[in-house]
């Protein structure tokens, strides 16, 4: 088992959990060491929302939170509203993302896995020490860096694939 995850945090945003296949890529992942991932409840509760919109209610999204919630209980930053607050002022495009990079920081994140890259950009995220990753690009950077365990971890992912099955 690798043990990157002793060195890298991630946060990862609801647009990146939204998704079944590439929420079950970057948690699987995660379970396997390649990071810590991390996200906030304000996370968490966009993240149902986006599930239920993207499904057209079909799925239950609190069942997935809580799954994510089970699968990785240490993952929620908490305390950070007061960064908030400081960020909202700092210039955001979407003050609606200051709590992202406010949960971000306070975790001690390198990386916050967004499909929302303009939201973030380097001059803002470089005084926490943070850069701005789409989920496809952190993916691969997960693959690239030791591409033996990726392919495994995400095999063993597959296999838990049931309706529909995956080959």
């Amino acid at each position: 088992m690798s043990h990157f995850a002793d060195r890298f945090t991630v946060l990862v945003d609801a647009c990146c959990l939204a998704g079944a296949l590439r929420r079950n890529m970057l948690l699987s992942l995660a379970e396997a060491g390649f990071n810590r991932v991390r996200w906030s409840a304000m996370i968490m509760r966009e993240t149902a929302r986006a599930i239920e919109k993207t499904t057209e209610g079909k799925a239950d999204p609190q069942k997935q939170v809580d799954a994510m919630h089970r699968a990785f209980p240490e993952a929620t930053v908490e305390g950070f509203e007061d960064l908030e607050k400081a960020i909202v002022t700092g210039g955001l495009r979407d003050v609606g993302d200051a709590h992202v990079l406010a949960a971000a920081a306070r975790c001690g994140a390198s990386v916050i896995v967004t499909d929302n890259l303009r939201d973030f950009p380097e001059k803002l995220l470089k005084p926490y020490g943070l850069e701005a990753k789409s989920a496809d690009d952190f993916l691969a950077d997960c693959i690239d860096l030791d591409n033996v365990q990726a392919m495994a971890a995400l095999n063993k992912m597959r296999l838990r694939f049931k309706r529909p099955e995956y080959s």
